[in-house]
């Protein structure tokens, strides 16, 4: 099935109290050839999720009537579906809380549809590839992971990894595009009983990244999102197997 047969399958539940964005979204959304379901506030949000199973969720924050975070944690309660997160304020505490709550993206207004398409894109498409068997091996831009012999080759030569460098690069890069905040990684990688400080994680991210040789000022593979954590994006991604 190609991409824009696949579009035209996937069902989004378009979340925002603001007429003009609301609009201007869902006729991108619509033109992508996505099934778009416009929801008001918060409220009309939750009744439509429990009449509809949805593809991906975009997701107001300043909601009425329901609070885009309340709507986040009932729907995540029940539900695995991507959710794109949008923000006016945009702050470090907000960003965070709404990944905690388990967004998976998120966008600061004013942006671009054309971005939010894009990010909706990425996202169903990141969602098919987790629905397909499980995977032994990833394959990015010269960079090959070993799953199951926990190997990494870089252009072809080993790179030793320790085990939690390992478990950093696997958790990262089994999803690109996803955005990880660092209380994540922490609890992913370190164990929920972790006591250090979350920014633990960043020594760990500046090993790996030295070891890949991967420049945190042009990165090749492991991007830093300013006041939330770290997301894996290669510059080329070639097929997984």
């Amino acid at each position: 099935m190609s991409l824009v047969d696949r579009a035209a399958t996937q069902r989004v539940l378009l979340v925002e109290d603001d007429t003009v964005i609301r609009d201007a979204v869902q006729a991108y959304l619509e033109r992508e050839g996505y099934w778009v379901t416009p929801a008001a506030d918060g409220a009309a949000a939750l009744e439509a999720a429990a009449r509809h199973a949805f593809d991906l969720v975009v997701l107001d924050l300043n909601l009425p009537k329901v609070s885009g975070e309340e709507v986040c944690r009932r729907l995540r309660d029940s539900s695995d579906v991507p959710i794109i997160m949008l923000t006016a304020k945009g702050t470090e505490e907000e960003r965070i809380a709404g990944l905690e709550l388990g967004a998976d993206d998120y966008l600061v207004k004013p942006f671009s549809p054309r971005e939010l398409v894009a990010r909706v894109r990425a996202l169903l498409r990141r969602a098919h590839a987790e629905s397909d068997p499980q995977r032994d091996r990833l394959v990015f831009d010269g960079l090959e992971i070993d799953l199951k012999a926990h190997r990494v080759l870089l252009d072809g030569h080993e790179v030793e990894l320790t085990a939690s460098e390992f478990k950093l690069l696997v958790t990262l890069s089994r999803y690109p595009g996803r955005v990880y905040s660092r209380m994540e990684l922490v609890e992913k990688v370190l164990g929920y009983d972790f006591e250090g400080y979350e920014r633990a994680i960043d020594s760990h991210v500046k090993n790996l990244r030295s070891k890949l040789g991967d420049d945190p000022r042009e990165p090749r593979f492991i991007h830093t999102v300013t006041g939330v954590g770290y997301r894996f994006e290669p510059t080329e991604a070639e097929a997984a197997c």
